[in-house]
């Protein structure tokens, strides 16, 4: 049940920048949303960001504890991916609502068994694609399914930043490198944009000279679509800061830069080009980790499915497993065709204003 002001209590699994950077101070911006706990392994985190936000803390080891405790009614899981399932799947076993860090797992087996655990007791699952419910990303799929630029044909993005080689995720292997990690970003993008799911992958990587990293560190990815439409898209690890997208129909094109990132100063506004004329669309900055929450809390208490549920989540990994195939055996992929979701509606646009975020109590990894 909600705490007496009717908001969902929230469980944070896992004190990583992500959690401490951008969804804990995004949670107060919601009117339906609280932390009441804090599951860690790190015992600095365990006092001090704890105290921060006055949550009870619990190691892993304690996770059933919780579970069974009465004091949260969801939790938002941003563990490093591979821990996904160890987590998602008591959560939602013992009817405790999850919020679940994107890629959704590293394997589509653990998909699977996370939707189903899902199914079996009732509890949602949302995938946590923050862009779902972003105002200038929403307009844009709204505007493409509406034919405003023709039937889209091509797209072509790049996303790149410099990680520093310590950094866990340059020595965890493909499901950690830039593939899964900075690939769900396009893939969604240009899946919710054509309306579509690929057929087929085609991947090449390489290591950059000199990068210490056991996984390539920048890697290019092309999707055929059906009535043979593409996308490219390529990402690194091993590139200054940059993230832009270019999806051209045939009666117009979108340009988005920035287009995948959040946080100050980062507004996701687009340029359109419509027979001949050019236009820039602005949209203000806002919390797409508050807008998020809000969202799924609303779910939660009104008793609707999210719209990025496991399906959607296990369908963007689904490419992901076929790049790492592709990467393998350095063989194009095939996939089966799918039936189309219903997609992103603009009633999910959120326009929550930006949280101030704390001083980090650790900021040497983005997530445990």
């Amino acid at each position: 049940m909600p705490d007496a002001q009717g908001k969902i209590r929230y469980a944070v699994v896992a004190g990583g920048w992500i959690s401490q950077g951008a969804f804990m101070p995004g949670v107060d911006q919601t009117d339906n949303s609280v932390m009441t706990a804090l599951v860690t392994g790190d015992p600095v985190k365990a006092d001090e960001l704890a105290e921060l936000y006055d949550l009870k803390s619990y190691h892993y080891d304690e996770f059933d504890t919780l579970l069974k405790s009465g004091e949260i009614d969801a939790i938002y899981l941003a563990t490093p991916n591979f821990r996904h399932r160890e987590f998602a799947v008591p959560a939602l076993e013992a009817g405790i609502h999850v919020l679940l860090e994107k890629p959704m797992a590293t394997s589509e087996e653990d998909c699977l068994a996370i939707t189903e655990a899902a199914k079996r007791s009732g509890a949602k699952l949302m995938i946590a694609y923050r862009l779902h419910f972003e105002p200038g990303t929403v307009e844009m799929i709204s505007r493409v399914r509406a034919g405003e630029i023709g039937e889209p044909r091509l797209f072509t993005s790049t996303f790149a930043q410099t990680t520093k080689p310590s950094n866990h995720r340059m020595q965890s292997g493909f499901w950690a490198g830039p593939a899964a990690d900075m690939g769900p970003y396009p893939i969604n993008a240009v899946r919710n944009l054509f309306d579509a799911e690929p057929l087929e992958v085609h991947a090449v990587a390489i290591h950059t000279p000199g990068r210490e990293i056991n996984t390539p560190d920048t890697v290019s990815v092309t999707l055929r679509f059906p009535e043979e439409r593409l996308a490219q898209f390529t990402v690194s690890y091993s590139l200054p800061g940059t993230q832009r997208f270019q999806l051209i129909g045939t009666e117009g094109e979108f340009e988005a830069s920035p287009c995948f990132g959040f946080g100050e100063g980062v507004a996701i506004s687009y340029r359109s080009i419509i027979n001949g004329k050019t236009q820039e669309h602005d949209h203000p900055v806002v919390d797409q980790f508050g807008g998020e929450t809000q969202y799924f809390s609303d779910c939660i208490l009104q008793d609707r499915e999210p719209e990025p549920d496991g399906d959607e989540g296990w369908r963007d990994v689904r490419v992901l497993a076929a790049i790492e195939r592709c990467l393998e055996t350095g063989q194009p992929q095939k996939l089966d065709p799918l039936p189309n979701r219903p997609g992103i509606s603009v009633e999910q646009a959120r326009r929550l204003p930006l949280a101030k975020v704390p001083k980090y109590i650790n900021t040497d990894e983005p997530n445990e």
